[in-house]
């Protein structure tokens, strides 16, 4: 089975402009975020899919492979599947352009989830604490019994009803992985209803009924945003060094 990454990389962003293009200790981090998804050593190939050609030459700058965007693309899945085009794999995994440091032990654990026959979409889980699960920006899920996702919520679920102290929240990790043809059925579905309250994408496939098995995994992934977010990437690379 043939296994393909591909990193959705917009130039624009709103709270930090032009951030896949900041510098991150000597390289850009779109440069690191390509670097480490592809030293993880789970991909048959790692393509960049970007619509802008600074972004473009810093990849090939790279040796690496780009597919330039020929469309407008509201979410990073529909970016990728127009690069389907281009890249001939069974299995694609959608590595966020701004989460830097990439973990090969998460992306294994992803990946291994599809060695079960009838998984078709997969993603990564960390635990985090009640505090941190009422910021909206980290975007919970609840899961059955089979480690299939329920539902993803901006807000805290479940909610804590008895106050119990042994309560846990699980914090989606947005890696995704996708069959080829899940990926391009559902990038050709319309948004869904509770896709558009909460602005989550994967809602649209809970809406339609697939399921999609979350993979546990205790790495943190620093994802950029804000300046903030910057600052601490660039402090975790100078405590790695």
């Amino acid at each position: 089975m043939k296994i393909a990454a591909l990193i959705p990389a917009r130039y624009s962003s709103t709270r930090l402009p032009a951030k896949l293009v900041q510098d991150l200790g000597g390289i850009s981090v779109i440069q690191r975020t390509y670097l480490s998804t592809f030293a993880a050593g789970v991909f048959d190939e790692v393509w960049v899919v970007t619509d802008h050609k600074e972004i473009e030459r810093q990849i090939l700058d790279l040796g690496g492979n780009v597919y330039f965007s020929k469309k407008n693309h509201e979410s990073g899945s529909d970016r990728i599947a127009e690069a389907l085009e281009k890249v001939d794999a069974h299995l694609i995994v959608n590595v966020q352009g701004d989460e830097p440091f990439q973990d090969p032990k998460s992306l294994q654990g992803l990946v291994a989830a599809f060695e079960r026959p009838k998984v078709k979409m997969a993603s990564l889980m960390c635990r985090i604490s009640e505090d941190e699960a009422y910021n909206p920006n980290a975007v919970k899920v609840v899961v059955d019994e089979k480690m299939n996702a329920i539902y993803f919520s901006r807000s805290p679920i479940p909610f804590n009803r008895e106050r119990s102290e042994d309560i846990f929240y699980w914090k989606h990790v947005g890696v995704y992985a996708y069959t080829r043809e899940l990926l391009q059925e559902y990038t050709a579905w319309p948004k869904g209803y509770l896709e558009q309250i909460e602005m989550l994408e994967q809602l649209r496939l809970v809406e339609k009924g697939v399921k999609i098995r979350m993979v546990e995994t205790t790495h943190q992934a620093i994802a950029i945003d804000t300046k903030e977010d910057l600052d601490r990437a660039r402090n975790f690379l100078k405590s790695i060094l």
